[in-house]
């Protein structure tokens, strides 16, 4: 029986859902998640529940906001008049824009969270920041990676972040990327 060891690589299946049982992300109808265990790849509290399980174990985790993806931040959080953000664009609550970082080439995504007649709130916070998270795990497969199996991982993670939150900024359900 092997045990999940740190930078063992494991293939798991998952299903994430809300204290309301709302489900936010599985990897059903997909191929099993492949991660390096340990490594920071996932969110703190998912990383640490990988470490200790068996191969076919299945398991049930809570995860507190703190050690997923942290606490709400009301500082990230910032009204701008509707002009600022040019007169065509149709700005609608729950949409996802970017924004750019001040002195830099980099944005970042903001969900609008408020519009009204002259201005948007935006809220730079992860859309699960703040929340607890409830995950069903199964390892499918697991194994001790090797030094060629860590370099194929951390080029294919390399290769992924060009598109990585411009096709889904961020939102792991729309597009199951892992950020």
């Amino acid at each position: 029986m092997t045990k999940v060891e740190k930078d063992f690589i494991v293939k798991l299946n998952y299903t994430g859902k809300f204290e309301d049982g709302t489900v936010f992300d599985s990897s059903e109808g997909r191929e099993p998640l492949e991660v390096i265990a340990g490594s920071g790849m996932l969110i703190k509290g998912f990383d640490d529940a990988l470490l200790g399980m068996n191969e076919n174990e299945e398991k049930d985790i809570e995860i507190e906001a703190k050690d997923a993806y942290g606490m709400h931040n009301e500082t990230l959080v910032q009204t701008v008049p509707k002009t600022a953000l040019g007169k065509d664009l149709k700005v609608e609550v729950g949409m996802t824009l970017g924004m750019q970082i001040p002195n830099t080439e980099h944005t970042i995504p903001v969900r609008v969270t408020k519009v009204t007649e002259d201005s948007v709130e935006l809220d730079a916070n992860h859309p699960l920041a703040g929340k607890k998270l409830l995950f069903k795990i199964k390892i499918v497969e697991a194994k001790k990676a090797t030094e060629e199996d860590k370099k194929k991982f951390m080029q294919s993670e390399e290769d992924e972040d060009e598109e990585d939150c411009s096709s889904c900024a961020g939102d792991c359900s729309s597009c199951g990327h892992h950020h």
